[in-house]
């Protein structure tokens, strides 16, 4: 009698080129699978709180952050590092930063109001951003925020603020110029170069109820050549000498943004991120270099040397999130390459658009490995996840794992024709807590009032 033995499982037919060398994909990638999210399986993760799933990291959350500041303390002796809400603003991630000691850097009244009820005090928060509406000037003023001027027109509100609460208020200025080695960021601030930003910092020190103590800028995002920063602490550095040699101002602190670039790949960047993104430790020794061949003669005068102020975000948080994602329908296109229908879109991945995230299955699959274009499931002709990879057939079901996802996308992600989903994070001791439900109907139109002459939707005409 034969022997019964399982079926092999069928796989369909190709014909493909053959060619010597690497071809466009790169290297075979039969060993790049993710089974695991900080130690947690992701077929676990996905079986527990259903797909698609964004899932963050609190130990790798809390390493980034220990590594950027020890990376600073060595190099400067006063060092603050505020989070940056905009980059990621669920509040787990931003208390997680507030216990290793980041202060709140807001751009708006809402993240500023977030910030509060999270518990941050306001002498704890940096204030930016090009729109401050009054009464979030008026608390601001009261709490004793660090608030960074953006405009004249900002400016002279803050007077009246100031004015009308019978104190002076601490503030810096923000600027812009050309470092040389990134676009300049000139609608933000005050341009250094046509000197207005000397204008706006007289300005500052002739009013009685304002006080001129920090200067700011933010050169860039993902910004690669450390030079840049060295380049703007010499300009922000030769600022502060003829702000404090014309006036009677005495700078307290430097606040140099944001922009340390994470281990993201850039469209249209040919090299891997492995070879162009610099380590903390290079970002803080072309700043603090500079910084100190810049404030030499500063201390000759017997003036402290300015506190440094950074303002990070993706470098401390993007690889510190992953988005599991499920296959849902495979179509054969017109010009033979395989597409797959995945149940997360750039409504969810809005970083999609400019960055080629890696995708890993959680297991190879079986099969020839075929050029792949990833979709998500909005009924839009942009919603590509990746628009080619090299793998074999996906069936209904698998899961893809796209990382690093952390930066901007639970912040700038859109309620758009899907629901968002759930956000849990895998906590240091193994654990996994819900830190944001999964939308349903009734959160999505929690606000929204429908009159009553409207309730039926298909009431008779006349």
């Amino acid at each position: 009698m034969p022997e019964n033995k399982p079926k092999k499982p069928w796989i369909t037919p190709a014909i493909s080129a053959h060619g010597g060398g690497l071809n466009k994909f790169g290297a075979a990638r039969h060993h790049l699978v993710t089974e695991r999210i900080a130690g947690v399986p992701v077929d676990e993760l996905g079986s527990r709180f259903g797909s698609p799933l964004f899932v963050l990291d609190e130990q790798r959350l809390r390493d980034n952050a220990r590594r950027l500041k020890s990376a600073f303390a060595h190099r400067w002796p006063r060092v603050i590092h505020a989070w940056s809400y905009k980059t990621n603003y669920l509040g787990a991630v931003c208390n997680t930063l507030h216990q290793e000691g980041y202060l709140a850097e807001v751009v708006s009244a809402f993240e500023y109001e977030k910030a509060r009820a999270l518990g941050v005090p306001g002498d704890k928060i940096v204030f930016n951003g090009p729109h401050k509406p009054r009464p979030a000037l008026e608390r601001a003023a009261r709490e004793g925020a660090r608030i960074h001027i953006d405009n004249l027109d900002e400016l002279y509100l803050l007077e009246e603020v100031a004015r009308d609460l019978d104190k002076t208020v601490a503030v810096a200025i923000r600027l812009n110029f050309d470092t040389g080695y990134t676009d300049a960021w000139s609608r933000f601030g005050f341009n250094l170069e046509s000197g207005q930003a000397l204008d706006a910092a007289r300005r500052v020190v002739e009013s009685p109820h304002l006080k001129l103590t920090g200067l700011h800028t933010h050169i860039g995002t993902f910004v690669t050549d450390p030079r840049a920063y060295a380049a703007a602490a010499h300009s922000l550095c030769a600022f502060m000498e003829t702000v404090e040699a014309q006036t009677r101002a005495v700078i307290e602190y430097l606040d140099f943004g944001g922009g340390f670039a994470s281990k993201n790949a850039l469209q249209g960047v040919y090299l891997p991120p492995e070879q162009i993104v610099p380590a903390p430790e290079q970002y803080a020794e072309a700043l603090c270099d500079a910084l100190m061949a810049a404030t030499r003669a500063r201390e000759a005068r017997g003036l402290a040397q300015p506190t440094l102020i950074l303002e990070t975000g993706r470098a401390v948080v993007d690889d510190a999130e992953s988005l599991i994602s499920s296959v849902v329908a495979n179509k054969r296109l017109p010009d033979g390459r395989r597409g797959v229908v995945l149940d997360a879109g750039v409504n969810v991945l809005f970083t999609g658009f400019w960055y080629h995230h890696d995708v890993r299955p959680v297991r190879w699959p079986a099969g020839i490995p075929e050029e792949t274009v990833l979709y998500g499931p909005l009924c839009m002709n942009i919603d590509v996840m990746r628009a080619s990879i090299q793998i074999p057939p996906l069936a209904l079901g698998d899961k893809l794992v796209f990382h690093p996802v952390g930066a901007y996308n639970n912040t700038q992600w859109m309620q758009f024709i899907e629901y968002r989903p759930a956000v849990v994070m895998v906590m240091q001791d193994g654990t996994v807590e819900v830190v944001r439900e999964k939308e349903d109907l009734a959160c999505v139109i929690a606000q929204e009032r429908l009159p009553g002459k409207l309730a039926q939707p298909f009431a008779e005409a006349g």
